[in-house]
């Protein structure tokens, strides 16, 4: 079937230059992004909340740490290891 589309400009040559280089067609790689998005949909939470684990520990930071920096936690991480 066909149908037209308004796509942002941008949009459109990246997804022009991805199909080339994939060797697809523009209208081919359109479905696929669109089967992807539909059975991501399918397969999503139905709604319900799950529990999330809870550290109830009372250590806090390790020595040296004052939590501001994602940063500062991710080097402190890849030392320990």
């Amino acid at each position: 079937m066909k149908t037209t589309l308004n796509i942002h400009d941008a949009l459109l040559a990246e997804a022009k230059s991805l199909a080339a280089r994939q060797h697809l067609t523009l209208t081919r790689l359109i479905e696929e992004g669109l089967r992807m998005r539909l059975r991501a949909t399918d397969i999503s939470p139905t709604g319900k909340r799950r529990a999330m684990p809870v550290f109830n520990g009372k250590s806090g930071l390790a020595p040296g740490l004052r939590g501001l920096s994602t940063r500062e936690m991710l080097d402190a991480a890849d030392h320990a290891a």
